[in-house]
């Protein structure tokens, strides 16, 4: 979200002066409309400092401001601001939104990213333009500063969260290609740390959660296997086929393309590959959006095979179009 401006700025300003009353000895000053900009520039620089973070000792910064008359010339006044005060080595993002200025050539809002290192403002330009994608009207690059047209910038939470994700890898240091960067984790700790957030179920006790009349909560087994992992090894009958591409947008409560049955964040969801190791990482980002109660089966369907439990499990009641589209696992040659 923008950060609180003035209620009155420079482009409410209809006359080239302001008067302004002393409270002390009531006398009447005149100031212009470019003083005025000019304090609300310093306003903006500040608090954009004070707002930075340090990565790798370089601070960075970014901060949304609402539209204002000559977004461009106004946010590059900000930013000699900002280089003025900052010896140090920084780089910053500076946006303009809400509707855009009415004297805007483009009807878009502005973005200006500046730096004291021409290398990371470089990087970050190339960094932004992947991110806005379909969205950049015009740009001018000016080697240590960018400026951008960027239709609808700051209308949505995305833009800052990818602002700051453009600004934390333009500074990062050059990496040794051999060693992992820093905060990398390998496969086998975001498994750890994915199943550390389950309550995972072995085949015997998924069959159990599945049959029992009085468990208290809707209980659903989910494939999440591929077309050829199933057709190669098999299935079991009654559980629901969601690929794994779609598991979190059809059990989504808050996702237009989400099951019927998917209408509450308590549903016992559980998930399950051909080996328990895709589906630990499935169930933990289901969490992610709510769903605590997911887990998965240990070994997945190779354990369930082994187990020597029947094929076909009960399968779920609903009358969602979409889970008949998304189908069950019953077609010819999926059993074993």
């Amino acid at each position: 979200m923008p950060s609180s401006e003035p209620s009155s700025h420079p482009s409410d300003v209809s006359d080239k002066r302001v008067a302004l009353r002393s409270s002390a000895n009531g006398t009447v000053s005149l100031r212009t409309l470019d003083s005025v900009r000019d304090e609300v520039a310093h306003g903006i620089a500040l608090r954009a400092i004070m707002k930075a973070k340090v990565v790798e000792g370089v601070k960075i910064s970014v901060y949304f401001t609402f539209s204002k008359r000559d977004d461009d010339r106004f946010l590059r006044h900000v930013a000699d601001i900002i280089r003025a005060r900052l010896p140090t080595r920084h780089l910053f993002a500076l946006a303009t939104t809400g509707a855009p200025s009415p004297s805007s050539l483009t009807n878009a809002n502005t973005l200006v990213i500046t730096g004291s290192d021409a290398d990371d403002v470089q990087s970050a330009v190339l960094l932004a333009s992947s991110k806005f994608l379909g969205r950049v009207v015009a740009l001018t690059n000016d080697g240590d500063l960018m400026s951008a047209a960027i239709e609808d910038i700051g209308a949505s939470s995305y833009d800052s969260a990818a602002l700051w994700d453009v600004l934390h890898k333009s500074v990062r240091a050059p990496l040794n290609r051999l060693v992992p960067p820093p905060g990398s984790r390998s496969t086998l700790q975001l498994i750890n740390a994915a199943r550390a957030k389950l309550q995972r179920v072995t085949p015997h006790q998924a069959w159990d959660i599945l049959h029992d009349p009085t468990y208290p909560i809707p209980a659903f087994l989910v494939d999440i296997r591929s077309v050829a992992e199933r057709t190669r090894s098999g299935g079991i009958h009654g559980s629901l086929i969601i690929e794994r591409n779609m598991l979190e947008r059809r059990f989504d409560p808050r996702c237009e393309d989400k099951l019927a049955i998917a209408d509450r964040y308590d549903l016992r969801i559980i998930v399950y590959c051909e080996d328990g190791w895709a589906s630990s990482l499935a169930a933990a980002s289901l969490h992610e959006i709510g769903m605590w109660n997911a887990t998965d089966i240990v070994g997945g369907f190779q354990a369930w095979k082994a187990a020597r439990l029947p094929g076909q499990v009960k399968p779920p009641s609903t009358e969602s179009k979409t889970a008949t589209l998304e189908g069950f696992s019953q077609i010819s040659g999926e059993s074993y």
